[in-house]
C-alpha cells in the first residue's frame, strides 16, 4: 500500500504570498535605490562645485546628500533590507568627512 503525502489546506495561499514577497517589498526597495542615486549625483555635483570654488553649494549639496543617505537608510529599514542599510553608514562617514574638510556646519 502507497502512502500518498497530502498537503495543507493553506498551501496555495502560503505560495502565493511567499512568489508575491518581494513584489510587495519592491515600492519601498525602489524608493531607497532612487534616494542613494540622488545622493550620489548631490556629492558629484558638489565637486564640481568644490572645482568652481563655491564653497556655500558645495556645503549645500553635501547637506542635501547626507539627508537622501539617511532616507535610503530608512527605506531599506522599512523594506526589510537592514542588512544594506548598515553598508549606507560608510557613505554617510564619507559625506560627514568631506563635510568637515569644507567646513560646512
Amino acid at each position: 500500500m502507497a502512502f500518498t503525502r497530502r498537503l495543507p489546506l493553506g498551501w496555495p495561499v502560503a505560495a502565493l504570498l511567499l512568489a508575491a514577497g518581494p513584489a510587495l517589498a519592491q515600492p519601498a526597495c525602489l524608493g531607497a535605490q532612487r534616494k542613494i542615486d540622488e545622493a550620489g549625483a548631490l556629492r558629484f555635483q558638489a565637486r564640481q562645485d568644490a572645482r568652481i570654488g563655491d564653497r556655500d553649494r558645495v556645503c549645500d549639496n553635501l547637506g542635501d546628500a547626507e539627508d537622501r543617505y539617511e532616507d535610503a537608510r530608512d527605506k531599506l529599514d522599512d523594506c526589510g533590507l537592514t542588512v544594506a542599510s548598515v553598508d549606507l553608514k560608510s557613505a554617510l562617514r564619507s559625506v560627514r568627512q568631506e563635510k568637515r574638510f569644507f567646513r560646512c556646519d
